[in-house]
């Protein structure tokens, strides 16, 4: 197929599309390269991705509407895997506006596109922080996720009513996914795995929250992908039997779906740190703190819905996981 990867230069859009490539897919890459994080490390991700012959990078600005329809006009994608997005809930409280053009009104663009050039299947990422104050756990599809608490995940839900008014008004099929606690090799340098690995190896005191008593669903990157090709595969229909009076959040009368994919096995972030230590052969030290504005004290994902449409459920242990990102991280900043 013809697929557009947004975000392809990101940690996540950069896996998504070399699995797709492997495949033999034809995909189209798009990213702003902002300097959010690192710029030569997603530079270096799009150098893997430019060894594949059937791969083209493209440079675009997603806030910029002309910019997105040309692009869309000249490719033509068949299916949309939307991953472009300003992330991070502590950066949203600094940097609000950075969050409605890229978040909001890139989505908006990315939309109309896929309107207009008739997309079958329009894929793109939500976040586990819309559950925002619910205490309901394992976090559900179906439950109510109208209080977000910080500005990044307000726009995620956003993002998630936008894709239904689009599916209900265009027959657009939309699937937004939540991902939980990504991580693994290539990882985002703001992320907690990437900061501990770093601080440890060059003796630097870690930073944990909560004084060490928050609890992530962490999941691992592989897990992600396999997630996200399978529900490419297999675009939303309406669900005839959707009750207008009982609201179902998780389906809907239009082709619209949204999934979680965590890992279904929350951890405390102490023992992320203890395996870690593990690996890395060193001890870390931990400056204890109390809970930061926006941030959730625990998180862990119900895949039931994922599993019964998919038949894939997200598995990769943690200790699994920390060594191939230890490896990695090892391996490309040449550090023993």
């Amino acid at each position: 197929m013809k697929i557009l990867v947004t975000g392809a230069a990101g940690f996540i859009g950069f896996h998504v599309a070399r699995r797709l490539l492997e495949r033999g897919d034809h995909v189209v890459g798009w990213d702003n390269l902002n300097d959010y994080y690192d710029v030569s490390l997603k530079e270096a991700r799009l150098k893997q991705l430019n060894d594949y012959g059937n791969f083209k990078f493209l440079k675009i600005e997603m806030a910029r509407q002309d910019h997105v329809a040309a692009a869309f006009k000249e490719f033509g994608p068949e299916r949309v895997i939307h991953l472009a997005a300003q992330p991070g809930v502590r950066y949203s409280l600094k940097y609000p506006h950075v969050y409605i053009s890229s978040n909001i009104t890139g989505f908006m663009n990315i939309l109309e596109a896929c309107r207009y050039q008739q997309v079958q299947h329009l894929v793109y990422a939500s976040s586990s922080s819309v559950y925002g104050m619910n205490k309901v756990s394992p976090f559900s599809i179906h439950h109510n996720v109208d209080h977000p608490i910080s500005l990044y995940a307000a726009t995620k839900k956003a993002n998630e009513l936008m894709a239904h008014s689009y599916s209900h008004l265009c027959g657009l099929p939309t699937t937004g996914l939540r991902f939980f606690t990504v991580y693994g090799p290539w990882g985002r340098p703001d992320m907690a795995l990437f900061i501990f690995t770093r601080a440890i190896l060059e003796g630097r005191p870690i930073q944990v929250f909560n004084y060490g008593h928050m609890q992530r669903d962490f999941t691992y990157i592989d897990d992600i992908v396999e997630g996200v090709v399978r529900v490419l595969d297999r675009p939303p229909r309406a669900n005839v039997l959707w009750d207008q009076v009982k609201a179902d959040p998780g389906t809907s009368s239009a082709p619209y779906r949204v999934y979680n994919i965590g890992n279904h096995k929350p951890e405390q972030l102490l023992r992320l740190i203890e395996i870690l230590e593990s690996y890395l052969g060193k001890q870390a030290e931990k400056e204890l703190l109390p809970m930061q504005a926006g941030d959730v004290e625990a998180t862990c994902a119900d895949v039931a819905d994922l599993v019964r449409d998919t038949g894939f459920q997200p598995s990769t242990p943690l200790e699994v996981g920390i060594k191939k990102f230890v490896d990695w991280y090892r391996e490309y900043y040449q550090v023993r």
